[in-house]
């Protein structure tokens, strides 16, 4: 999501661009711009900063495991030893916490 900071300052270079013989008019035309960028923005299909860090944080996290599982892999293959599927979970030990 954009800073709000961001939108006040577009706005008022916007209500800066108005001829000076609207100028008594200018902070409610900057109101205007505001809320206008700001309804705009909001159609976009955005994301916060911070729901993009915790989806980062997952990727990594991930990644991390993803690799891990491959040296074991790899790791397998090198040994030659076939191995066990692992146990399939019982009806109550399912771990839903991803």
């Amino acid at each position: 999501m954009i800073d709000l900071n961001n939108i006040d300052e577009l706005a008022r270079r916007l209500s800066g661009l108005v001829p000076a013989g609207l100028r008594e008019s200018r902070e409610e035309l900057q109101e205007n711009f505001k809320a206008v960028l700001q309804s705009g923005l909001a159609k976009l299909d955005l994301v916060t900063r911070e729901e993009f860090e915790v989806q980062r944080a997952v990727l990594l996290r991930t990644r991390e495991k993803l690799e891990t599982l491959e040296a074991q892999v790899r790791q397998l293959e090198a040994q030659g030893t076939p191995q066990a599927a692992p146990p399939a979970p019982s009806a109550g030990n399912f771990d839903t916490a991803h």
